[in-house]
């Protein structure tokens, strides 16, 4: 068995089943923005919450509170959230829902997109490359979402990201430093005709990257017709094979992949890739779903490399910068140095793109850089179970 699993492997097993806004800023511009403010923004707030009941709604006020609101970041402002559902098997795992182990709840969905409306929000878009052709609403009525709910609330629409969409074209988006696996990436323009980008996931560990949090999870933003295993194909379905090792995939030509010696391991690829996607596409808001989650990896297909486990760490870690908020989670998650060199915990087989996107300038990762508000960290500790590469 690899020392790393990949979803490509879990969707070959058969697991899965089978625009008129004008962009009102430029991403070079904001590029530059956010790491001049990166340190500024190194706030996160830890907020105890123990089910996916109503007391989300005012953990996330709590949140929103310590950071200072965020009525200035989306009043009048079209606001698009990165959800984490990494496929479209959603049959229970592990005795519970798959938004209690693996994938985003439908309640902090929800009631997230409430707030951003009750702070004035003018549209909310859900987006997420699926392995399914069918929109994205549809996916998630398949999931149990209350679709007609969140559309109650307001502007809301949804966009299955795995290619053009609704879109004619796809936005293309330089990576500003030159990047290190990509020097760009296509992408849909979902991605782009947004004035707030927000990241959804949920608290877990990763076979390949380390820990899967809210960098991590826009991972998933580059579209299977393009970055795929059938990649060139508008109907393509297939994982990110290419993107993880070039073997079996040497006739895919990946848009915007650096010219010149690149490293083959997943476990150098994906940390890299992870961040030149947030260098490119920053990411304004980071809400990490700590209430319940897994261990052992970052979905069923790990099933094979560990033993998986559901966990209840019972805490919403948000911030405004992805690099502070996932190194305050992954401390949460029992590792003591979010820059820890390759081979030490849970950077034990991977590159650490959290130290890499520090590196970068794309926020701290030091601890004691970061102000941590509500819990502190000793207090929300929850350690998850040490195992062989994570």
């Amino acid at each position: 068995m690899n020392p790393y699993c990949t979803r490509r492997g879990f969707l070959k097993a058969g697991i899965t089943a089978a625009a008129g806004f004008q962009f009102s800023y430029l991403l070079p511009t904001l590029n530059a923005a956010a790491s001049a403010a990166a340190v500024a923004k190194a706030k996160v707030a830890v907020i105890p919450c123990k089910t996916y009941g109503p007391e989300i709604a005012g953990a996330y006020k709590s949140a929103f509170d310590y950071l200072g609101g965020i009525g200035g970041l989306v009043k009048n402002k079209t606001v698009t959230v990165k959800l984490n559902l990494t496929g479209t098997n959603f049959t229970d795992f592990l005795n519970r829902p798959v938004g209690e182990t693996y994938m985003t709840h439908y309640a902090t969905a929800a009631a997230l997109a409430s707030t951003l409306f009750q702070n004035g929000a003018k549209r909310v878009r859900f987006v997420e490359s699926t392995q399914s052709r069918s929109g994205l609403s549809a996916t998630l009525s398949l999931a149990d979402w209350d679709v007609n709910a969140l559309n109650a609330m307001g502007k809301v629409e949804f966009e299955n990201t795995r290619n053009l969409g609704t879109a004619k074209k796809y936005a293309h988006l330089k990576v500003p430093d030159g990047g290190r696996m990509f020097s760009a990436l296509d992408v849909n323009e979902a991605y782009t005709e947004t004035d707030v980008m927000i990241s959804l996931c949920k608290l877990k560990q990763h076979l390949t990257a380390g820990v899967t949090l809210s960098m991590k999870n826009l991972f998933g933003m580059t579209p299977n017709s393009l970055y795929g295993d059938n990649a060139g194909n508008e109907e393509a379905t297939a994982g990110r094979g290419p993107i993880h090792s070039p073997f079996g995939f040497e006739k895919v030509k990946l848009p915007g992949l650096r010219d010149g010696e690149l490293p083959k391991e997943p476990t150098s690829r994906v940390p890299r890739t992870i961040v030149d996607i947030c260098s490119a596409r920053p990411i304004h808001l980071s809400v990490i779903d700590g209430i319940t989650s897994m261990s052992g990896g970052e979905g069923p297909w790990c099933a094979g490399a560990n033993t998986l486990q559901v966990t209840t760490p019972g805490v919403l870690i948000v911030g405004l910068n992805p690099v502070s908020t996932d190194a305050v989670a992954s401390s949460i998650m029992g590792y003591d140095d979010p820059r820890a060199p390759k081979g030490t915990p849970p950077f034990h087989f991977c590159e650490n793109h959290l130290a890499l996107a520090d590196e970068a300038g794309l926020g701290s990762a030091d601890l004691a850089k970061i102000e941590v508000l509500g819990k502190s960290i000793t207090e929300a500790r929850f350690p998850y179970k040490k195992i062989a590469g994570v």
